[in-house]
């Protein structure tokens, strides 16, 4: 490997471990409304797809889960192994695939309109993935009866407006940062 190819390499791993540290954060990060809080998660995965591309996008989520996992307490509520029965386990799971997607359909682009379907790709991924596994940890493991219904308004229908806003918020903040993170090759 040439000094060139090591020194870029390094410089994608510090990148992963700063959107994992960055994911971490944004859990903390919580705007407070009415109905809940809202956290800036899905921004920080959409920036790191869109900014890492697919390989070091989901990298930098699965890095993050492995940590929570492992006992950091970087999950909005704690960590640990116990956190997979969490009915909100699911969305932090698919933050992994969602930043693949994000950095495959954004590739290197830096034109709003492909990192917009990006992201909503991606923010499809997670409520593919989120959804269900909620649906199966409430109704199975914990016993509830919750039908579809009020598993979309649990899960889904009032973050959807704030996720909109946090992938405009990665459109115009990714579309200045991609053309400069290809200087830095």
């Amino acid at each position: 490997m040439t000094a060139t190819a090591t020194h870029a390499k390094t410089r994608m791993l510090l990148l992963t471990a700063l959107f994992a540290a960055l994911t971490a954060i944004g859990a903390f990060l919580k705007i407070p409304t009415p109905w809940s809080s809202f956290t800036l998660q899905v921004f920080f995965v959409c920036m790191a797809g869109v900014l890492l591309g697919p390989k070091y996008g989901a990298l930098s989520q699965l890095v993050y889960i492995a940590l929570g996992l492992m006992g950091l307490p970087i999950f909005t509520t704690g960590g640990g192994l116990g956190y997979v029965f969490q009915p909100t386990f699911g969305f932090l799971l698919s933050y992994i695939p969602a930043a693949f997607v994000i950095g495959l359909i954004a590739g290197k682009s830096a034109l709003r309109r492909r990192i917009a379907l990006a992201c909503a790709a991606g923010l499809a991924v997670i409520y593919l993935v989120g959804l269900p596994y909620m649906g199966l940890i409430l109704n199975v493991y914990l016993g509830k009866d919750m039908g579809v219904a009020a598993i979309l308004w649990a899960g889904m229908l009032p973050f959807l407006p704030w996720d909109v806003v946090k992938i405009a918020a990665t459109v115009v903040l990714a579309g200045v940062l991609v053309p400069r993170m290809k200087e830095m090759k």
